[in-house]
């Protein structure tokens, strides 16, 4: 009987831990929000492969302005591509458990595409999502959804 009991116990804690821990993951849907206007733009959709490199992809458009929109000011392989399923952060990379870098992220109404990193904050319920051009970064706040 009393090992009954510790059992409870324990495998609740496990469940906790377990949850708490895809809670600090990247891996997920998010809710993007403009920085200048603080209206929700888009949700996407972030992954990781088999080999630890994760990936953005624009799953829905909140509110475009205008039906199925493409990527006309692109200059890669996403020029005239529609926006809705395009990758938009490539090769991001896990520093340690809340940090990553090393990849790139696209800000598709401009065609321009910017050294790029990502932090978890608030107990992994909103990612920091910054873009750079040499010293110059800006930062947005997106929400887990």
């Amino acid at each position: 009987m009393r090992t009954k009991l510790l059992q409870i116990p324990v495998a609740a804690l496990l469940l906790a831990l377990s949850s708490g821990a895809s809670a600090a993951e990247a891996t997920g849907r998010w809710k993007t929000i403009d920085d200048q206007t603080g209206q929700a733009k888009s949700i996407v959709e972030i992954t990781r492969s088999s080999s630890g490199i994760y990936t953005g992809r624009i799953t829905e458009l909140l509110n475009p302005s205008r039906p199925n929109p493409t990527c006309d000011k692109c200059k890669d392989d996403r020029k005239n591509q529609p926006i809705t399923g395009m990758e938009i952060i490539r090769g991001m990379k896990a520093d340690n458990a809340t940090e990553f870098s090393g990849g790139t992220i696209l800000k598709p109404d401009e065609g321009k595409v910017y050294k790029s990193k990502m932090e978890l904050i608030e107990g992994g319920s909103k990612l920091k999502v910054s873009g750079c051009v040499a010293f110059i970064c800006k930062s947005q706040v997106w929400v887990r959804q």
